[in-house]
């Protein structure tokens, strides 16, 4: 399943840039980002509820907050890109 995760971390604090750090750390294992705080993912239902899981122990609740969205089998019907893009095919291999 394709998913976009995004998050809002308070970074008033140093505790709260390490926690934005560590999202971002997280997310980039299981996807791309497509915008600063919006990472696009292709997961099962096993790394998806690891992903929730993992970033429920990272994240702060009474001030941090995060998002996921399901976009489901047709997403390339659904999402519409303008401007610069340095995204890649998440569901081509990567070569480098």
């Amino acid at each position: 399943m394709f998913i976009l995760v995004t998050y809002d971390i308070s970074t008033t604090t140093k505790e709260g840039r390490k926690r934005l750090r560590q999202v971002a750390k997280v997310c980039l294992n299981y996807g791309q980002r497509v915008q600063n705080s919006v990472f696009e993912c292709k997961v099962d239902e096993g790394q998806f509820s690891m992903l929730k899981h993992t970033l429920d122990k990272i994240i702060d609740s009474k001030k941090d907050s995060l998002r996921f969205y399901r976009l489901g089998k047709n997403y390339k019907k659904t999402v519409e890109q303008m401007g610069h893009n340095e995204s890649y095919n998440i569901e081509e291999p990567l070569i480098l």
